[in-house]
């Protein structure tokens, strides 16, 4: 319940294209997606079975927290490479500003002109 609560106050925090495109297309083929309905329309029979299809209504709340998940490492990995470009722009704007100066330091380095 308390899930839910949360999820109905995020509502209104979502995009139009969140709103708009609550649903992501299924990464299954079309037996598998087949398959996994006859599944799920068949009364299960195990103890765990049954505790899940109890939170069959989260499942699409579980869709955009992976979707979510999966964003932010994409962000977490383009943040490091433009770090790594960003180190290396500093580096040869370091040479070149040394090559254009003139002191006894940069004189006994060899000039990267």
């Amino acid at each position: 319940e308390r899930i839910l609560r949360l999820a109905e106050m995020c509502r209104r925090l979502e995009t139009e294209e969140e709103k708009v495109l609550p649903f992501y297309p299924s990464s299954l083929t079309e037996g598998e997606q087949q398959d996994a309905e006859q599944v799920l329309k068949e009364k299960p029979a195990e103890p765990l079975a049954q505790a899940m299809q109890d939170y069959r209504g989260l499942e699409r709340f579980w869709q955009r927290f992976n979707k979510v998940k999966l964003e932010e490492q994409a962000l977490v990995q383009e943040r490091a490479a433009l770090s790594h470009g960003n180190q290396h722009l500093r580096g040869l704007l370091q040479q070149y500003l040394e090559g254009l100066s003139v002191s006894p330091e940069v004189l006994s380095k060899p000039n990267p002109l």
